[in-house]
């Protein structure tokens, strides 16, 4: 079973995004701003992070510049979720550190495939990490 914090501020969105991902046999951990995700990553590291671009105070592509910056937290891989699919935001958030995007309103299906679609790669960075 793997570990995704959320980090999205519309609890519509969090709960939606926590079924699916449930219901796929993951461990799911919310967060409803930056400074709720840095303390649950305080507490426990997850396999994926899916990260809400506008978030109150610091935005989501700062706090994953944050987490690419910090040894602890540079290998997990952060999925961007964003109601902004405009020319150049795709670049903007590879450029931040984020592995891949995810557009809103959420697609359950696109969610589920892009969680899928990341996991080997999860797997695989797990692996490197017990040798």
């Amino acid at each position: 079973m793997r570990t995704i914090l959320i980090v999205e501020d519309n609890p519509m969105n969090m709960e939606l995004a926590r079924d699916v991902l449930e219901a796929s046999g993951h461990r799911v951990r919310g967060a409803a701003s930056a400074g709720e995700a840095l303390q649950v990553l305080q507490e426990s590291l997850p396999d994926l992070i899916l990260m809400d671009i506008q978030l109150p105070g610091l935005d989501g592509l700062e706090l994953t510049r944050t987490l690419k910056q910090d040894p602890r937290t540079k290998e997990i891989i952060v999925v961007a979720m964003t109601a902004h699919a405009m020319r150049g935001d795709r670049e903007r958030i590879l450029e931040a550190g984020c592995s891949g995007y995810i557009a809103k309103p959420i697609d359950t299906r696109a969610l589920s495939r892009e969680v899928a679609r990341l996991l080997p790669a999860v797997k695989a960075v797990a692996h490197a990490k017990q040798r």
